[in-house]
């Protein structure tokens, strides 16, 4: 599979695409807004301790307070942080969320309350494991860990782990004792993808490296006030070409010539073989324009994906979880309907990896098939979203079609979705997508004068509405100013204001002509 990195930097905004075979796979946005800090490292101070959620708010110097839960406080004991094992694997994600603080670590103890660990207005060394996410502050944790290019580092841990994706077991044996062996003292490394075939001399530098760095960010800690940034992790550019570049993508173009220069900088210190793969974009057409992206990326956004098929997909996100619904939509098959709907499914099965990858959808996701009466077709259509997920880089859970002909599925929760990062919600819903009918906003005008035209002693009653109600009023729902006049036996008088809401409306009195 052909695979290209593409870089859109327009100093206010970068972007990197993904491409595999001439489509974008995946997207990644940073703007000047710094909203992406996940990998950063920060001494924050502790601003309230919640027992009943076993929980803590840590200002890091944000707008919205961090937080930050139990299972993720070291056993904190003034600024000495006890050594233990950590939980996961090298999930090897740009956003520079290694999270190596997730390797094997046994369930937390049932006696260990937060409230016994950390303080209010103790000072914490933390590291950002989630960047906020709308009204969510940034999740953080006191696992360290400082991602190199072959290696990551983990301060607190003594563990040596490879990555999952490194399948040869004699490869991963040789790997993890040459780290062994370079290692000089008791710290933890995640030996990544990225290491698989290199040699002592690649990996001892990087050691070096992280150890020098590690020691640069205690020393930052001593003396900075809390809150303090203590150590920035690598601009979007630069994590796509350290965590991309050779395993993920065969080269890698870029339209802004200091940016280009800074990645030839970075790949000369760490990676110069691949110096060659990084090519310079001079062409007049903008560079996302030449690849023929902003499509896609713009069909990501929207609520309906049609299928080749002619079936379609709809894509609902709330705050929970997602909700996939699949429609034959034009396609009406050729033999019969249990055919019809198995090639609609699997179409939409393609569709559907595809979105969730791209969009970077995380949690629960629910996925609405188009009922399958035989059991077979049904293993067909989940054993092709299995297979179809191989390709997401994101850790996902995928349980088989249940009766109901839901799948329920989860993908690690890592960034923004795509759609919470380009969009905001709508001024005029509120993001609910919906509004009253032009008819109810009318019956709601009636109801409010019949409740409020005693109160009224005027001589005419006023009602100032959105033009478009107010139009209504005066042509297909005239009949209700007719009936509401000899109701209240005062004259009704429509007044349309451009500046209303469709939904707001006043109702006033008129004491003079």
């Amino acid at each position: 599979m052909l695979k290209k990195l593409i870089i859109n930097d327009m100093g206010h905004e970068t972007r990197v695409a993904l491409i595999e075979n001439g489509t974008i796979a995946e997207l990644f946005i940073e703007r000047q807004d710094h909203s992406d800090i996940a990998g950063n490292i920060y001494k924050g101070r502790v601003q309230r301790v919640l027992p009943g959620m076993q929980a803590a708010f840590v200002d890091i110097g944000l707008s919205q307070a961090a937080f930050i839960y139990v299972d993720d406080v070291l056993g904190y004991q003034d600024t000495e942080i006890e050594q233990i094992m950590i939980r996961n694997q090298d999930e090897e994600d740009l956003s520079g969320e290694i999270n190596a603080a997730y390797i094997n670590q046994p369930a937390p103890h049932k006696d260990l309350h937060i409230e016994d660990m950390i303080t209010e207005g103790q000072e914490i060394l933390v590291h950002v494991a989630k960047s906020p996410m709308g009204t969510k502050g940034a999740r953080v944790t006191t696992y360290i860990s400082l991602p190199g290019r072959f290696l990551v580092m983990m301060p607190y841990s003594n563990h040596i782990g490879v990555s999952r994706r490194i399948l040869d077991e004699d490869e991963r044996t040789r790997l993890k004792e040459m780290v062994l062996s370079l290692r000089d003292d008791a710290v933890g490394y995640i030996v990544r993808t990225a290491s698989e075939g290199v040699q002592r001399e690649k990996l001892a530098p990087e050691m070096v490296f992280l150890k020098n760095l590690w020691q640069a960010v205690l020393t930052k800690y001593k003396t900075a006030s809390a809150p303090s940034l203590l150590h920035k992790e690598l601009n979007v550019s630069l994590r796509a070409v350290r965590d991309l570049l050779t395993h993920e993508a065969d080269s890698l173009i870029i339209d802004s010539r200091p940016v280009y220069e800074s990645v030839l900088s970075f790949l000369n210190t760490f990676m110069p073989s691949l110096k060659d793969s990084v090519e310079l974009y001079e062409g007049q057409e903008p560079i996302f324009d030449a690849y023929n992206l902003e499509g896609d990326i713009s069909r990501a956004l929207k609520r309906k994906v049609w299928l080749k098929s002619g079936g379609y997909i709809v894509i609902e996100q709330t705050e929970a979880l997602v909700a996939i619904d699949v429609n034959t939509g034009r396609y009406v098959g050729k033999h019969n309907l249990e055919e019809t709907i198995l090639k609609t499914n699997l179409d939409a099965v393609k569709e559907i990896a595809y979105q969730i990858r791209l969009r970077d959808i995380g949690g629960i996701i629910i996925i609405d098939f188009i009922d399958m009466e035989k059991k077979p077709n049904q293993e067909k259509v989940y054993n092709a979203l299995i297979e179809a997920l191989k390709n997401d880089r994101s850790k996902t859970h995928v349980l088989p079609i249940s009766e109901m002909g839901l799948i329920q599925m989860t993908r690690k929760r890592i960034r923004k979705p795509l759609n919470r990062l380009l969009c905001e919600p709508c001024f005029y819903c509120d993001g609910e997508g919906y509004l009253m009918s032009r008819k109810t906003i009318c019956h709601n005008i009636v109801r409010e004068i019949l409740s409020e035209y005693r109160m009224l002693d005027g001589i005419k009653i006023m009602v100032r509405v959105n033009p478009e109600i107010a139009e209504l009023l005066h042509g297909e729902e005239n009949n209700l100013i007719f009936r509401l006049e000899k109701m209240t036996s005062k004259q009704i008088v429509v007044y349309p204001n451009p500046q209303f809401h469709l939904e707001e409306f006043d109702v006033l009195a008129v004491y003079k002509e």
